[in-house]
């Protein structure tokens, strides 16, 4: 059975949420962000990026123990590991899939999160910096709504891990002042996710 040492983030719901659909056993080691968890010595065993979710796999490749940490690597192993589900079996489709999910990895998952930070949690409100990712935040909407009113899905007509990836992210617009009426593709396919 894995161990996805996680906490109720977005981070950590990709990995819930894959689990779940591939139908894998697995059983939840939470990591309580906001007591200091993440710094505890079993953890950083695991992870040194001291960041959720991670996994442990006594059944990795070769029947070995496989630790790994970064939710994108951990869903790319769990659709491997499940003989591709998740993942669209043409060429074409995977690299798009796999485009997709870096797309979250690198733009949706940091900029969500550092608006989440300034305008929700600093200390300080600083202006400047709560403009440039709300700017940011809606310019992501835009390129995520682009690309879902030409298809279905991140990765083309296929439900896939780049959906997984980002979904958890996209729900709760209003907690980014977000209106996903203003963008049809994404609210549809959130409705639909």
């Amino acid at each position: 059975m894995i161990e996805v040492w996680s906490w109720p983030t977005p981070n950590g719901h990709k990995v819930h949420i894959a689990l779940e659909e591939l139908g894998i056993p697995y059983k939840i080691i939470p990591i309580n962000i906001g007591a200091g968890d993440q710094f505890k010595p079993e953890f950083l065993a695991i992870t040194p990026n001291h960041r959720i979710p991670a996994i442990v796999d006594p059944d990795g490749p070769g029947g070995n123990k496989l630790t790994l940490f970064e939710s994108a690597a951990i869903l790319i192993y769990l659709s491997e590991k499940s003989g591709g589900r998740l993942m669209p079996k043409d060429p074409v489709g995977r690299y798009k899939c796999l485009e997709w999910l870096m797309f979250q990895m690198g733009g949706v998952g940091p900029m969500f999160g550092q608006y989440n930070h300034f305008a929700a949690y600093a200390v300080e409100k600083l202006p400047y910096a709560i403009e440039r990712y709300t700017n940011e935040v809606k310019r992501l909407h835009r390129v995520l709504d682009h690309r879902l009113s030409e298809v279905p899905y991140l990765a083309g007509e296929e439900y896939s891990i780049a959906d997984i990836a980002t979904f958890p992210w996209v729900r709760s617009p209003e907690r980014r002042g977000i209106d996903l009426a203003e963008y049809p593709g994404v609210k549809r396919w959130h409705d639909q996710i």
